[in-house]
């Protein structure tokens, strides 16, 4: 393995949209996992529709692996893989997966040629459309005439059955000077009325242009003084501008001292709502311990009580040896005998 091989595969992974970073370091060591998961990403990238097995867990798994993809690449893209290589998943298996992700990044760059080519085509043939036109707004114009000339050639070929009847009456019929005269007069006449006609529009186009031609000029006028005006507004301070300035600082530093007030109270309230909650579960503790405590008063209390009985046993056993047994047995008081509730009765005398 060569760092040059080692670099250009990590440049061919990142140029075709790899979504791992993959360092020079990652196959110092063998590293199967790295190497299956770049595998099938690239035989996924050149055939997407293409199930291939992604378990690599057992050597069994990981040789079936190999072989797949091995035979797949070179069915689909005459690419021959050594499988010892790629199973050594370490430098050497980099060499082979280079020849894999060398075919994808040609075919990408040839692919971007190819589009950048079209996009020039489509430049040039916008420029060159840009550059005529005139020529197609002439096109046009000639077209449109070429529609309204036939339509109307239709619809004097559809007259030209009475016209011509009436082309062959007038034919026939004797030629009289007086009313051709006549009717040239009329005709000149009328060619007359309308070139009149068209002097006067053009002498009002003339007029009507020099009035628009002192409006813009007007408008113009306009426009620059508005300009001064606007320039003279702009260079001008306004007259409260400096209490607006002022009252802005102000308003920040209430600001500021707002949101430090509102982070002490949020802190406070959490530091509250935690001392409740302590409070609260020291005294169901103590509710839950209550019992036990006071069960344990009352065998204290027994066990005191029963200790006192003894005492006054042993102390009547030293009497009864210095005196006689019918002074003892009446002038013996009551014993007193401990109950389950821890209570002291005093034993009736017969």
């Amino acid at each position: 393995m060569s760092y040059r091989d080692l670099r250009n595969f990590i440049e061919t992974l990142t140029a075709l949209g790899y979504p791992r970073r993959i360092s020079t370091e990652n196959f110092r060591t063998p590293n199967f996992p790295l190497v299956a998961e770049i595998l099938i990403w690239l035989v996924k990238r050149y055939e997407p529709h293409n199930e291939i097995p992604t378990d690599v867990d057992t050597e069994a798994d990981r040789i079936f692996f190999i072989k797949t993809v091995a035979q797949f690449m070179a069915a689909k893209a005459h690419i021959k893989l050594n499988t010892k290589r790629l199973y050594q998943a370490d430098g050497y298996a980099v060499k082979e997966m280079l020849k894999i992700s060398s075919v994808l990044h040609s075919a990408m760059k040839t692919k971007e040629m190819a589009l950048e080519d079209r996009a020039e085509e489509d430049n040039k043939f916008r420029s060159d459309i840009g550059s005529r036109i005139s020529d197609l707004k002439a096109a046009r114009q000639l077209a449109s005439e070429v529609t309204t000339t036939g339509a109307a050639l239709y619809d004097l070929l559809g007259k030209e059955v009475d016209l011509r009847e009436r082309r062959t009456i007038a034919i026939a019929r004797p030629l009289d000077i007086n009313e051709t005269e006549k009717a040239l007069r009329a005709a000149t006449k009328d060619v007359l009325e309308n070139v009149a006609k068209t002097k006067d529009m053009l002498n009002n186009v003339v007029s009507d242009e020099a009035s628009l031609d002192a409006k813009i000029e007007r408008k113009k006028q306009d426009l620059e003084r508005h300009q001064k005006r606007l320039q003279t507004l702009q260079s001008v301070r306004p007259a409260f501008m400096d209490e607006y300035e002022k009252i802005e600082e102000d308003l920040k530093k209430q600001y500021d001292l707002y949101e430090k007030k509102f982070r002490n109270l949020s802190f406070l309230e959490s530091q509250l709502e935690e001392h409740h909650r302590l409070e609260k579960e020291r005294s169901n503790t103590q509710i839950k311990q209550s019992p036990t405590s006071q069960i344990s008063l009352a065998q204290s209390s027994f066990l005191i009580i029963s200790s006192e009985v003894t005492n006054e046993d042993s102390d009547l056993g030293v009497i009864e040896d210095e005196g006689s047994d019918s002074d003892l047995e009446e002038s013996r008081p009551s014993k007193p005998r401990p109950m389950r509730n821890g209570l002291m009765t005093g034993k009736q005398t017969a």
